[in-house]
C-alpha cells in the first residue's frame, strides 16, 4: 500500500515515516512540506492513502484534499492534526477526508486505521466523535426502511460491506446496493459522512 505524509514540520514527517516504514504491508513512498506540494506529489505517486495535516504555508490541508479527491475520488485521505475543534473537522470532512485522528492518537495503532480506512471503514478518533455529536439532527432517517437502518448502524459501528453482508444474510453486492440507495436518499457523500450522521442522530449511544 502506497503511502505519503504531508506536513509542515520534517520532524513529524521523518518520524511517521520511520514508524509506519516498518509495516510490510506500508510503502512510505514520499513526504510533502504543504497542500501544494501534496497535490503535485499526488500527480507523480498516485498513493493508496495519504496522511493529511491541516494548518500548513502556502496551502492547507483541507483545500489541498479538496483538490486532491475531485481529481482522485479513490485515494483515500486521513487528517491527521492537532485540531479537534467542530469547524476543522466538519471542513475536512466535507472536502472529502474519510479519517481524522489526532497527533495525540498512539502511533501504534495507526498503521491499523490506514489499513481500515484502505478497506472502505471509517476512521474517526474518539475525541472527533465527541466533538461532533454535541449537536445531535434527528429525524433524519425517517425514510429508511428498517433493513436500511440495520445498514446504517452496523457501518457506523466500522464493519465493512462484507462483514455487514455476513450479519444481514445479503450478498456484499446487495449491501452494496443497498448503501448507495441510502447514501442517495439522505444526500450524503460517503460512508464516513453516514456514520457521523448516524452519531449525531443517537447523540453517541446505541
Amino acid at each position: 500500500m502506497k503511502l505519503i505524509i504531508v506536513d509542515d514540520d520534517p520532524l513529524v514527517c521523518q518520524s511517521l515515516k520511520l514508524l509506519l516504514g516498518k509495516e510490510a504491508d506500508l510503502d512510505v513512498t514520499g513526504v510533502a512540506g504543504n497542500g501544494e506540494e501534496a497535490v503535485a506529489l499526488v500527480d507523480k505517486q498516485q498513493p493508496d492513502v495519504i496522511l493529511m495535516d491541516i494548518q500548513m504555508p502556502v496551502m492547507d490541508g483541507i483545500e489541498s484534499t479538496r483538490l486532491i479527491k475531485e481529481k482522485y475520488p479513490s485515494i483515500h485521505v486521513i487528517m491527521l492534526t492537532t485540531f479537534r475543534d467542530e469547524k476543522n473537522i466538519r471542513l475536512a470532512l466535507q472536502a472529502g477526508a474519510e479519517g481524522y485522528l489526532l497527533k495525540s492518537a498512539n502511533v501504534d495503532n495507526m498503521a491499523d486505521q490506514i489499513r481500515a480506512i484502505s478497506a472502505g471503514i471509517s476512521v474517526l478518533d474518539t475525541e472527533v466523535l465527541k466533538t461532533i455529536i454535541m449537536e445531535p439532527e434527528v429525524g433524519q432517517f425517517e425514510g429508511l426502511t428498517d433493513r436500511e437502518l440495520d445498514i446504517v448502524e452496523l457501518v457506523a459501528q466500522g464493519l465493512s460491506n462484507k462483514e455487514i453482508g455476513k450479519k444481514l444474510f445479503l450478498s456484499d453486492g446487495t449491501v452494496r446496493n443497498m448503501l448507495s440507495i441510502v447514501l442517495d436518499k439522505l444526500e450524503l457523500r460517503d460512508r464516513t459522512q453516514l456514520a457521523i450522521a448516524y452519531w449525531q442522530r443517537t447523540g453517541g449511544r446505541k
